[in-house]
C-alpha cells in the first residue's frame, strides 16, 4: 500500500461523524434510523444493547449508534460517549406521561463533561400522531416541559419535531448534524 493511498484512507476517515442516538424506550430511535435508510419501518423490535448503523451524507460518513432506551440499560449509555461528535435525543410526542422521565435523563447525559461540546439534536418524535394545527405548539409544550433553558453550557442545541414514520424533518436533522459538526471538526477541509 502506497503512502498516497494511506494518506486517502485517513482522510475518509478524517469524515466519519459519530452520533448518539438515545431517548427512553418506545421513543422511535430505531425507526428514525431505518427511515434514514430507507428500509421499512413496519418491523421494528426494541434495540437490546445497541446497533450501528452508516449513513453517508454530502461527502461524510455518519456512525450513527443506536443505543437502547430500556430503563435497565440506561446506566450504561455512558459507557458511549466517548468520542461523540453528535447526540439525537429523541422524544415520543405522544407520550406524554413520561416527559418527567424524559427530561431528568436528558438533564444528566448532558451534564456528563465528556459530551461538552457535542452538538445536541432534540427529535420530539411521532408528530404525525398530533393533529397538524396542534404540531408546533406540541413541540413548544415538549419543549419548555424539558426545561432546555437548564441545559449547561458547551452544548450548542436545536429542537425540532420529526415523524419516523412519515419522514417528516429527517433530512433537515440529519443535514444540521452534518453542517454543525462539519464546521466545528473539518473546519480546514
Amino acid at each position: 500500500m502506497g503512502l498516497l493511498t494511506i494518506i486517502k484512507k485517513q482522510k475518509l476517515k478524517d469524515k466519519e461523524i459519530r452520533v448518539l442516538m438515545l431517548g427512553l424506550d418506545n421513543s422511535g430511535k430505531t425507526t428514525i434510523v431505518k427511515k434514514i435508510l430507507n428500509e421499512d419501518v413496519n418491523e421494528v423490535s426494541p434495540t437490546l444493547g445497541f446497533n450501528i448503523r452508516t449513513v453517508t451524507r454530502d461527502q461524510y460518513k455518519l456512525n450513527i449508534w443506536d443505543i437502547g432506551g430500556q430503563k435497565t440499560l440506561r446506566p450504561f449509555w455512558r459507557n458511549y460517549f466517548e468520542k461523540t461528535d453528535f447526540m439525537i435525543w429523541v422524544v415520543d410526542a405522544s407520550a406524554t406521561d413520561r416527559l418527567n422521565d424524559c427530561r431528568k435523563e436528558l438533564h444528566a447525559i448532558l451534564n456528563e463533561d465528556r459530551l461538552v461540546g457535542a452538538g445536541v439534536l432534540i427529535w420530539i418524535n411521532k408528530l404525525d400522531l398530533v393533529e397538524e394545527d396542534q404540531r408546533e405548539k406540541t413541540v413548544q409544550r415538549i419543549s419548555s416541559h424539558l426545561d432546555l433553558d437548564q441545559i449547561p453550557e458547551g452544548h450548542n442545541t436545536t429542537i425540532m419535531g420529526c415523524s419516523a414514520y412519515t419522514g417528516y424533518n429527517l433530512d433537515a436533522g440529519m443535514n444540521l448534524v452534518v453542517k454543525e459538526v462539519s464546521d466545528r471538526l473539518f473546519l480546514f477541509d
